[in-house]
């Protein structure tokens, strides 16, 4: 599916293991419609790391990830200034993310992407 703006803003994370029910239903239930409720944030796809084995080169291959979080999210936003808002402030730290899930993750990563094809 093309995408429906020229910016996407990714998030990754690790999470333990004994907490990933807890985390994806409050990323799911709360966290997610929180931000894609604010002005400019088009749509949120989640997404979690698989095994990945391929064809490179004529032969083969099993890919390792390196210390690639397990878990990441997609938002597809109209411009990096929506990251930037009072609303996306103020969404990011409702509910029970900020205080009952954010300190359970780890390896977090942030990438803002301008696509340019």
């Amino acid at each position: 599916m093309p995408m429906k703006t020229r910016y996407f803003f990714v998030v990754s994370m690790d999470v333990p293991a004994d907490r990933e029910d807890f985390f994806n239903q409050v990323y799911e239930t709360e966290y997610v419609p929180y931000l894609t409720a604010v002005p400019g944030v088009l749509a949120a796809t989640r997404s979690v790391r698989e095994p990945l084995r391929m064809m490179l080169a004529g032969e083969e291959r099993v890919m390792e990830p390196g210390d690639e979080p397990r878990y990441s999210v997609i938002y597809e936003i109209e411009s990096p200034a929506v990251l930037l808002s009072p609303e996306w402030a103020e969404a990011g730290e409702r509910g029970r993310w900020p205080t009952e899930v954010r300190p359970l993750t780890t390896n977090r990563r942030h990438i803002l992407r301008k696509v340019i094809g």
